[in-house]
């Protein structure tokens, strides 16, 4: 009964122009926006940055509206087709920083350059596919199969094992993950 609810959901988004007027709509909106609160020049101009912000969706969304975009050329598809990817991706990247700053390793310095290099070739690649500039299916990870996981986990857990043979002691009063949070949350316990 509730996937029944969340399917006829979907489908009154998808009727209604939600997923190809709305959505995009304010996604262009707010980047634009906040992109341009950057700027010098409209740094104090308020107005100005809401009418710009305005112009640009708008003109992002209404030629998909209308169908005046040429064929394959549609951003609204191709922002459609390659967000569910690039969100995967970004899910990814966080997970990697997330485990780890629980391992206790210096990500910012190291691996972070690293992890936002290959994020950002992964989003270049998923907008290429969605605009067909290369042959290959639009999702980035058509070829995952249940013998990938089981070998990234045999990876995984090998990458873990050697890790911990060859790390070096934590330097004194170096915390790891967990003792930020426990800081943290011991620091705003005793708040009155």
């Amino acid at each position: 009964m509730v996937s029944a609810s969340f399917t006829n959901l979907a489908q009154y988004f998808q009727a209604y122009g939600v997923m190809d007027f709305l959505l995009p709509f304010i996604l262009v909106f707010t980047i634009v926006f906040a992109v341009t609160a950057k700027l010098a020049l409209f740094k104090d101009s308020k107005q100005f940055r809401v009418v710009i912000a305005l112009v640009l969706a708008l003109m992002f969304v209404v030629p998909h509206i209308t169908g005046t975009y040429p064929l394959g050329y549609d951003p609204v598809q191709v922002m459609n087709e390659s967000l569910p990817s690039i969100s995967l991706v970004s899910v990814a990247a966080i997970m990697v920083l997330l485990l780890m700053g629980i391992f206790g390793a210096d990500f910012t310095a190291a691996a972070a350059p690293w992890i936002a290099i290959l994020s950002l070739g992964f989003v270049g690649f998923i907008f290429g596919a969605s605009l067909g500039l290369w042959r290959g299916p639009y999702d980035v990870f058509y070829w995952w199969s249940s013998d990938v996981t089981e070998l990234m986990i045999v990876l995984l857990i090998f990458g873990l094992v050697v890790w911990f043979i060859v790390k070096e002691p934590r330097r004194p009063g170096e915390k790891g993950l967990f003792g930020q949070i426990e800081d943290t949350v011991s620091k705003y316990a005793h708040r009155p």
